[in-house]
């Protein structure tokens, strides 16, 4: 699968993201090709090499004559419906768009019909985010991951006068996205690369497992004390491999002062809160004293959270996190009949082309207190149902 990681060392914008992926090989001429369909014919596209802080990077600018630097959602959604790029890159722009008109809609207190946008609705954001669209289109990405996004500080000049940062619209776009505090006293981040970013990510945190096949640097307008770029990274996950290598996160703590009960209750939590799976191991610690190393398991973009809830349920002082590569199967779920109910399987690829099926355990056990019957007649009459159906030896 072929992998993209958008690094965001200085933020984002729509510029800097469409310079990350010139520089990582996507052509510049077919790039304007893509957009020469939006029959938009006052802009053109200027792309130089520049340095920053050290960093060689593409710059993109996007030079526009536009006779109305503010649009409603109905004006973009007409340019956009009459262009000629494809349908998935229509729809996944007037997405945006109108994701930023609900937001900005939410800010000023009007509908979505009503909000005319000002920088966003000129001709160089809809440049931007039609061309980051097709790029990633035209350069066959399949899964984008995007790390946490620095939030700057100080003030803007907006339409409507002076504007805190992060813009308000910034932060309501990037609802539920991991962000952090600089002290950069700049935008880092603008309301149309939220947008983009928010739209492409399939995942937030660290960098995934892949292979590494290229580069690329798009750089941004200001010179910063930090490199003013977005790096991307582009590579082939061995998801079509015989196991998907991903990224996730283990959270670790060592319980000397919880009831067992108390642990129980934090792992039922950690669990319906999304962990991949929590673990308890007894444990002698200094002193003689017994415990219990409680280790969760998660998806990076889910650590924050669980953390927080185990530092709520257990009396842990201090977590141990570490980012690791898991290798894991590629599975499927599916049913047999069996005389007690059907029941779900899990169907596990094993590298040697060969099946493993493994029977639901709440399936199973429900079957088995409604009929009577044990729990391993259930499980083996459903083994065998899904050998037959599978073909899988047993």
């Amino acid at each position: 699968m072929k992998t993209a990681y958008f690094d965001c060392i200085a933020g984002a914008s729509g510029d800097m993201l469409l310079g990350a992926l010139i520089d990582a090989g996507l052509p510049a001429a077919e790039l304007e090709g893509a957009l020469a369909k939006l029959h938009i014919h006052d802009f053109h596209l200027h792309f130089s090499k520049v340095s920053k802080n050290g960093f060689g990077a593409t710059k993109v600018d996007v030079h526009a004559h536009d006779h109305a630097p503010e649009r409603h959602l109905r004006e973009i959604r007409e340019i956009v419906d009459k262009s000629h790029v494809s349908d998935k890159v229509k729809e996944r722009a007037m997405r945006i768009f109108t994701r930023i008109c609900e937001v900005e809609g939410g800010i000023h207190g009007m509908s979505v019909d009503e909000v005319h946008l000002h920088e966003v609705g000129g001709v160089d954001a809809i440049v931007d985010v039609v061309g980051v669209l097709a790029g990633v289109e035209m350069l066959g990405i399949e899964r984008v991951v995007v790390s946490p996004l620095p939030m700057g500080r100080g003030f803007i000049k907006g339409a409507h006068g002076q504007i805190p940062l992060p813009a308000p619209a910034t932060v309501g776009l990037l609802a539920g996205v991991p962000v952090y505090g600089s002290p950069i006293e700049k935008e880092l981040v603008t309301p149309t690369g939220a947008a983009l970013l928010t739209e492409l990510a399939d995942a937030w945190g660290p960098l995934p497992a892949m292979t590494l096949r290229a580069v690329g640097y798009g750089a941004g307008t200001r010179d910063l004390v930090i490199p003013n770029v977005v790096r991307i990274l582009l590579g082939d996950s061995s998801s079509d491999g015989p196991w998907l290598s991903e990224t996730i996160t283990v959270l670790e703590t060592h319980l000397d002062n919880d009831r067992g009960e108390t642990i129980g209750h934090a792992s039922q939590r950690l669990m319906a809160e999304g962990a991949l799976d929590v673990v308890s191991i007894p444990a002698q610690m200094k002193k003689d004293r017994p415990a219990q190393v409680l280790k969760v398991l998660a998806k990076p973009e889910d650590a924050d959270r669980l953390e927080r809830i185990l530092f709520e349920e257990t009396s842990t002082l201090g977590i141990r996190r570490s980012d690791t590569r898991r290798d894991a199967l590629h599975r499927h779920y599916d049913t047999v009949e069996t005389r007690f109910g059907t029941i779900n399987v899990k169907i596990a690829h094993l590298p040697n082309g060969g099946l493993r099926a493994t029977p639901e355990y709440e399936d199973c056990r429900k079957a088995a207190e409604k009929h009577g019957v044990s729990l391993h007649t259930v499980t083996h009459e459903a083994e065998h149902a899904a050998a037959h159906k599978f073909g899988i030896p047993h």
